[in-house]
């Protein structure tokens, strides 16, 4: 799959962000190794501490479909300059694929690709 496919499918899931409080919206999709992609947008709750992030949504329903081995993951959000993942999200992508690459872009789909152990060189692991 192209970059520009991934950055499509996550700018479309944005669109289904649950984001009354905030207004930030944020879309991500997930690439397998198998080609397969999964979709996923932040979803707020008046209990802050209860919402979950766009990219691990996205994770969340891979695994539940029974894929954990991935490729890479895009991430959009309806914010100024490039967005990117938080600590929870980057150790959730960790604990299935430690070297996925993960795209940011900005609101006009402009890219940064990094490799996640560039942005969480210490991840907490149990000695997978």
């Amino acid at each position: 799959m192209h970059k520009n496919d991934l950055i499509a499918l996550a700018r479309e899931a944005q669109e289904y962000a649950y984001a009354p409080y905030s207004e930030f919206r944020v879309g991500a999709a997930l690439l397998t190794k198998g080609g397969k992609t999964y979709t996923g947008a932040n979803i707020e709750n008046s209990s802050y501490g209860l919402s979950i992030c766009a990219e691990r949504v996205a994770v969340f329903r891979a695994v539940n479909d029974g894929c954990q081995d991935f490729a890479a993951i895009c991430i959009c959000a309806s914010g100024e300059g490039f967005v990117y993942p938080c600590g929870a999200c980057l150790q959730v992508l960790a604990e299935f694929s430690k070297d996925l690459t993960v795209i940011i872009t900005d609101k006009n789909n402009q890219h940064k690709e990094y490799n996640l152990n560039e942005m969480l060189p210490q991840v907490f692991s149990l000695g997978k």
